[in-house]
């Protein structure tokens, strides 16, 4: 029998791994990530704006533009989304809302649209809840009630 040297075996074997690399390479390439299903909220704005504009709040954010969606601009994380489809937010440019649907990339697939709620109603309880003061003490609503109630006030720093 003719002697085989380990060149050709592993010159073949080579070939094949990198067959096999290259086909799973092209399966994954056409899957895409699914698309995650959640609530996003910020102020309907017009897309030929961008972020830097609509944090800045420029008038041409919230104008009517040919050509253009309604975009949502999310300040918390200064991101812009697409919207579709666009008949469940037209008319309602300038609007701070709450949008439920599914991200697939930047474009949310709208399933509601809703007035985003921000903070208690006016004369509505606020719940129990406990917290560090700027001295390590713990503060509840009960230790913060004054004899003519409570006024609690959040502000979100420019630097958080």
């Amino acid at each position: 029998m003719p002697r085989v040297g380990l060149y050709p075996i592993a010159k073949r074997l080579l070939f094949t791994a990198v067959a096999i690399l290259s086909a799973a390479a092209f399966v994954f390439a056409g899957q895409s990530n699914p698309p995650k299903t959640g609530s996003w909220s910020g102020v309907l704005v017009t897309s030929a704006c961008n972020a830097d504009e609509a944090f800045n709040e420029s008038p041409e954010c919230f104008k009517t533009v040919p050509g253009a969606k309604i975009a949502l601009y999310d300040d918390t994380n200064r991101l812009m989304y697409s919207l579709e489809p666009q008949d469940k937010v037209t008319g309602r440019l300038g609007d701070t809302v709450t949008i439920r649907g599914a991200l697939d990339e930047d474009t949310i697939n709208v399933a509601s649209t809703e007035p985003m709620a921000i903070g208690l109603a006016v004369g509505q309880k606020a719940p129990n809840f406990s917290a560090r003061d700027e001295f390590g003490h713990i503060q509840t609503l009960e230790t913060l009630k004054g004899p003519k109630g409570t006024v609690l006030l959040f502000f979100r720093s420019a630097d958080w």
